[in-house]
């Protein structure tokens, strides 16, 4: 029969949403102030560089302290209400998670339908999207720490990070170029049409948000099962399979055993 480790769909549930985070957050990072500025182009509130390798756009400025600023409150803000709601839920870590990506889906599809008409508006809804979608970074190593074995926490934990770049934000920018060039193929260039264009392809994060809300309300499904079984598995009392290659034959009350090698090893 076909097992798992303890914590298994904990962690690879947890590890896809974090993935989602990761990739909302790298087309957000080089994308968001190309297509503020973009907008600012297309409404005519600003006019176009024209040297663009030392052209310094206000719209990157902006962001860039938005996003220093809700990361600070949106990791402190997570690991807060988490530590509360822990006491009386014990589903509570990846219900944040979910919550947090959920809520920011919203704000993010508003900041882009608003850019065109309000710049302060769109400020402000990324500024509450990026806050809501900083909730998860530190309460999603958490959940890795308690539903995988010590042993085993190391490659975990090397596992997630490959996974959540390579699936996430190495890829997310790149995909989001893909598809704002192809919208542009074939039709005359125009600013109005480079900012639709990325605008319609950087709605693939706010879509990206809400898949991974639904990774992290499976993981709910199973974050107390498996955070136990973890804790038995530490405490040896739930003793994992060996391998065949791994097992020795033993003599126990004239019966031939198989047990593992570590056990008679010392």
């Amino acid at each position: 029969a076909l097992t798992f480790p303890p914590g298994s769909h904990s962690f690879v549930l947890s590890s896809l949403g974090f993935t989602a985070v990761a990739f909302v957050t790298g087309s957000l990072a080089l994308w968001a102030p190309a297509f503020l500025y973009r907008s600012c182009l297309a409404t005519g509130q600003c006019r176009p560089c024209p040297d663009k390798d030392t052209c310094s756009s206000q719209q990157s400025l902006i962001f860039g302290l938005i996003t220093c600023v809700t990361g600070f409150l949106g990791v402190g803000a997570g690991v807060e209400i988490s530590k509360r709601l822990r006491r009386t839920n014990p589903r509570a870590d990846p219900l944040v998670c979910a919550a947090g990506l959920l809520g920011s889906a919203p704000f993010l599809f508003l900041a882009l339908v608003c850019a065109q008409g309000s710049s302060v508006a769109t400020y402000v809804f990324i500024f509450i999207g990026e806050t809501l979608l900083s909730l998860n970074w530190a309460i999603v190593a958490d959940i890795l720490l308690y539903v995988v074995v010590p042993t085993r926490r190391s490659t975990a934990e090397s596992f997630q990070i490959v996974m959540s770049h390579l699936l996430g934000d190495a890829g997310s920018p790149y995909l989001i170029g893909v598809i704002s060039d192809r919208i542009q193929r074939g039709r005359p260039p125009s600013f109005l049409l480079e900012f639709h264009s990325l605008q319609y392809a950087l709605m693939l994060s706010a879509f990206a948000g809400v898949l991974g809300g639904g990774f992290f309300l499976a993981t709910a499904l199973f974050i107390q099962g498996d955070r136990k079984r973890a804790e038995l598995s530490t405490q040896g009392l739930l003793p994992e399979e060996a391998e065949p290659e791994d097992q020795i034959v033993v003599p126990k009350r004239g019966r031939s055993t198989k047990v593992p090698v570590s056990s008679v090893l010392i």
